[in-house]
């Protein structure tokens, strides 16, 4: 790796951070519904304070994914070919995301507070926790979805450049 003049090789700038954390909402939501699924089907209830646990933080690590996000979104700004229609959609769906897990974590909360002198935490709160999991990992994948948008046209609907000249010459 070559030195950059006058700055630590491995320096992170918001960019890097942003798509080095934003992975660990993701992965870990669909860890923690897994986790739940088992725990309802086998009736394990010890498991669902640790899936609790999980969900608080997730909800706690997900505030430097979204604001290291602002970071990234002005050094786009900087990138000719970046769409700003893009950046817009993986913004706003990231805004809900995180509204949506911060909820999540204080649903966690309370259900871990309510539930302290149990035994284990009751099948109905666990599965009202399973089904707010998985409407906030669907939300979560979208909001990455849409930003995996921005900078890997191949991921995206539609054709790609390489397959646009194809599409072209071919008669229709």
């Amino acid at each position: 790796m070559a030195k950059r003049a006058g700055k630590f090789p491995m320096a992170m700038n918001a960019p890097h951070w942003h798509l080095a954390l934003n992975h660990v909402p993701v992965v870990g939501l669909f860890l923690v519904l897994l986790l739940l699924v088992y725990a309802l089907v086998r009736g394990r209830g010890e498991l669902y304070g640790v899936c609790l646990g999980g969900l608080i933080f997730l909800a706690l690590a997900t505030v430097p994914v979204f604001f290291t996000g602002r970071g990234a979104d002005d050094a786009l700004m900087e990138i000719a070919d970046v769409d700003d229609k893009l950046v817009r959609a993986h913004e706003a769906a990231a805004t809900v995301a995180f509204i949506g897990i911060g909820a999540l974590g204080v649903v966690a909360v309370a259900v871990l507070w309510l539930g302290r002198k149990l035994p284990h935490i009751s099948r109905g709160a666990a599965a009202l926790v399973f089904l707010l999991t998985l409407a906030e990992t669907v939300l979560m994948g979208r909001a990455a979805n849409l930003g995996g948008d921005i900078r890997h046209p191949e991921i995206r609907g539609g054709q790609t450049k390489a397959e646009e000249p194809a599409a072209k010459a071919e008669p229709k």
